[in-house]
């Protein structure tokens, strides 16, 4: 089946509304991370505990200091067709702890934006629809109307990102090495690349919309 269809029965099995609301996905992440006994959990999963500890102190600063501009903010209004963002994620990625939080913000400035998002892991047939480079990179937001109809998709990370990380790789540095300067391009760049990428793909709908 191809994507197109696979996702239509998707929305017609009505298994969008297994997705999480960002709150309650927000709500497990901070219970993971104020997590200080790992015994319950299998020891495969300590290192991603660890993870999310760290990820949660990443989103919850871009919480606490993000201010969308006016022009997202008129932006984001201009949607008036009900939109529904669905995002494929795992609070362990830190990718998806440096963006998720914007496009909450993004969601949460227009009720016709209803925002689900996914486990990935819990989810493998989602996020093989939307492979990078036959990976299942993470996060991805794909958007879509009320009949199933994909309008965009974004991820996993900023296009200047990945075109760091592929000048670190080239230089021949360590994974903890080119993560390291990822995170520093992150908290430098405060979600500006990720909000201007989005923000041409919402003007293409509604240009689209409107032709």
């Amino acid at each position: 089946m191809d994507k197109g269809n696979y996702m239509q029965n998707f929305f017609l099995d009505s298994r969008i509304n297994k997705g999480l609301t960002y709150e309650d996905y927000f709500s497990g992440f901070k219970a993971k991370a104020e997590t200080e006994d790992f015994s319950t959990f299998p020891i495969e999963e300590h290192d991603h505990l660890k993870m999310a500890k760290l990820n949660f102190q990443r989103s919850s600063r871009i919480h606490r200091t993000f201010s969308p501009s006016v022009e997202i903010k008129e932006l984001i209004s201009e949607i008036t067709e009900p939109q529904i963002w669905i995002v494929i994620s795992e609070d362990w990625c830190g990718d998806s702890a440096q963006n998720i939080p914007y496009i909450a913000e993004l969601a949460k400035l227009n009720p016709s934006i209803e925002l689900k998002i996914f486990p990935r892991d819990a989810n493998p047939d989602i996020i093989d629809m939307y492979l990078t480079n036959g990976t299942r990179s993470i996060p991805k937001l794909v958007a879509f109307d009320t009949d199933g109809n994909e309008l965009f998709q974004w991820g996993p990370r900023p296009n200047q990102s990945v075109e760091l990380i592929a000048k670190l790789k080239a230089e021949g540095k360590t994974k903890e090495e080119f993560l390291e300067q990822l995170h520093l391009w992150y908290g430098r760049n405060r979600g500006s690349e990720l909000l201007k990428e989005l923000s041409e793909l919402i003007k293409n709908v509604l240009v689209n919309a409107r032709s």
